[in-house]
């Protein structure tokens, strides 16, 4: 379970650093990532980690995702809360990091909504449902890994980040928005974070639901 630990916070940690890291550059640079390059960036450090430690971790690097294998009992409640743990360890040393080099940036890359919070709550409960949904149906028990899986998961990640990220951030992970909240050292941006730590976990449970209700039909009709 170390092992596994370890994996998790090596993959969130690149998940945070590299895709905040490159909304801060974007800042820093005067818009040379943009916005489109910062939502394939979080899609492309998705796909490397899947293929890197989706053997070892299942590659989860968002305890929303962790939540939702518990749900559909793929894993345990120990081992879900052992991963969220090392996930947000992980989120927490890429955004201390982060705050180190580039001690002139404030927000660090953290998730607010542009407009209303219920609209960024909808926004991130639909969002995380649909990535967890095709998580889902694209992993091997509790494992997001081979070429399948890695696709799959890194297209709807950037997807998501390219159309809904003006609105809402396009988060989908607790840890991913409450690290660079903390570390930014404004408190305005912490108490928007209940967006983030409570829709990600909503969306991922609701889609543990279609997702059985199709998995079981498709059983009955084989």
């Amino acid at each position: 379970m170390f092992k596994k630990g370890i994996a998790e916070l090596i993959g969130t940690f690149a998940l945070v650093f590299c895709g905040t890291g490159a909304i801060v550059i974007d800042h820093v640079s005067g818009g040379a990532v943009t916005h489109v390059g910062v939502g394939i960036t979080f899609g492309l450090i998705v796909l490397a980690m899947i293929y890197a430690l989706g053997d070892i971790s299942g590659a989860h690097l968002n305890p929303a995702v962790s939540l939702g294998f518990l749900v559909a009992g793929r894993i345990d409640t120990k081992q879900a809360i052992l991963y969220m743990l090392w996930q947000f360890a992980g989120a927490f040393l890429a955004s201390l990091s982060l705050r180190f080099i580039f001690p002139q940036v404030q927000d660090l890359g953290v998730t607010l909504p542009s407009g209303s919070g219920a609209q960024s709550f909808i926004m991130e409960t639909i969002l995380t449902f649909f990535l967890m949904f095709v998580i889902l149906n694209v992993s091997t028990g509790a494992k997001e890994k081979g070429i399948t899986a890695g696709i799959a998961v890194a297209s709807v990640v950037g997807l998501e980040a390219l159309f809904a990220g003006p609105i809402s951030g396009a988060s989908m992970n607790p840890a991913r928005s409450i690290a660079p909240a903390i570390f930014s050292g404004n408190l305005a941006n912490i108490q928007e974070q209940w967006i983030y730590l409570t829709a990600p976990f909503l969306g991922a449970i609701i889609a543990v639901l279609p997702f059985k209700l199709l998995s079981s039909n498709s059983t009955a009709h084989e």
